[in-house]
């Protein structure tokens, strides 16, 4: 433990505030979007089943300006992005975990005339990755950053350059070395090697002729080597992490692409974007164009444009923006149940203590037991907007709305 969270620890003792802040330490971590693996699943977490306004709110943290990255944690630091003063300041904040007290709030990039985006994104989206003792920090073609997780700003680079026009959406995955990030843009379209040391490019791999989209990879381990999952307009596309080599792809009809893949039993699920998304699995192991040959099984009612999927072990779950929850078989794609939750979707499931949390972007976030039975253990609601997908680490769950951070646990 710091000798800052000591003499916090001792200040807090003699003004009495353990009641209002447990000493506790975050022991686990969430370092990049969607969790440890990238897929929404919180092994060890077991955060409370249900909170409100009034229950269960350790504190509450008011923001600056808008952003809707995910927070991320590691060594008892919170770390997210924000833009404030109307786009024109682009910042990554740090936050100590126990008492919500800003530790770092620093600018990266300025712009005078910030892009346009679309009204229901923000100038700070993608989800910011911690590793190694470093937070490496992305606002799409707007400008990427290493810094140390004491706050020291190692590198930042522009080059990522094409025209997003909806704004940044896409977080970057790590992979050994280097951080990859899909740059789908309407001029451009590609995906990009990082050097984490320096931020020069190792790599890039032109998508051809395709249209916008805005997803985050996955990396998965293959017996070929590690090979980065990239959903995009028109074909989703398995590149060698090392190289960009194109090693497999599929191809259909569909742009605009958000969901992350998940991957289970030999397969790896993409969805298609829009206008109506289909959703696909794929056997792992082809090469070349496998659309014909590797596809195992699809399905195409409510089929979710924005959130990600989530696989909890024989069974898939996922949330249309319109609010259908769907659960498959993984292995065969068989429908299981369909239930209508409440409100729209943008923020992707979360499994934590053995349950599955859905946010809406009202913030309500319903509770189910994963099963072949649709089971509802609970709702709960918090003030605001709430897009971006929340972050569960040992007992407690980080929300964020459009105006605050919140810590929720049991109290």
């Amino acid at each position: 433990m710091s000798i800052r969270k000591i003499r916090w620890f001792a200040a807090a003792l003699t003004a009495g505030l353990l009641a209002a802040f447990p000493c506790v330490l975050p022991a686990g971590d969430w370092p990049q979007f969607r969790g440890p693996g990238g897929q929404g699943i919180a092994d060890s977490a077991k955060p409370p089943l249900s909170w409100s306004e009034t229950r269960n709110v350790t504190w509450k943290k008011a923001l600056p300006g808008l952003g809707w990255s995910s927070p991320v944690i590691g060594e008892g630091k919170l770390w997210l992005t924000t833009a404030t003063d109307k786009g024109r300041s682009l910042r990554v904040m740090a936050l100590d975990a126990v008492s919500g007290e800003t530790l770092h709030d620093i600018e990266l990039f300025h712009f005078e005339n910030p892009p346009k985006i679309n009204s229901k994104n923000s100038h700070a989206s993608p989800t910011p990755l911690l590793e190694g003792g470093r937070v490496y920090v992305h606002f799409g073609t707007q400008g990427t950053a290493a810094l140390t997780t004491a706050g020291e700003v190692l590198w930042k680079t522009r080059e990522l350059r094409y025209y997003h026009r909806h704004g940044s959406s896409g977080s970057p995955v790590p992979a050994g070395d280097l951080l990859l990030i899909n740059c789908d843009g309407y001029d451009l379209q590609y995906v990009v090697a990082l050097e984490k040391d320096t931020g020069k490019i190792r790599w890039k791999s032109y998508r051809g002729d395709s249209e916008h989209s805005y997803a985050t990879s996955l990396v998965i381990a293959t017996e070929r080597g590690e090979q980065l999952v990239s959903p995009g307009a028109g074909r989703t596309v398995a590149y060698d992490v090392e190289t960009g080599e194109e090693l497999w792809w599929i191809r259909y009809k569909g742009f605009s692409n958000i969901p992350k893949p998940v991957t289970a039993h030999g397969l790896v699920y993409v969805t298609t974007g829009y206008f109506k998304p289909t959703l696909f699995a794929v056997r792992l192991g082809g090469s070349g164009d496998v659309t014909k040959s590797h596809i195992a099984w699809n399905y195409r009612k409510g089929v979710s444009h924005t959130p990600s999927l989530i696989v909890v072990g024989d069974e898939l779950y996922m949330v249309s923006d319109n609010g259908i929850a769907t659960c498959l078989d993984a292995r065969t794609g068989e429908e299981i149940w369909r239930q209508r939750l409440e409100g729209a979707y943008s923020a992707s499931p979360v499994l934590a203590g053995g349950r599955i949390y859905f946010l809406n972007e009202e913030g309500l976030t319903t509770v189910i037991k994963p099963g072949r039975e649709y089971e509802k253990l609970a709702e709960s609601r918090v003030a605001g907007r709430t897009l971006a997908s929340i972050a569960p680490v040992d007992d407690m769950v980080f929300l964020r709305t459009d105006t605050h951070l919140y810590r929720i646990e049991e109290q």
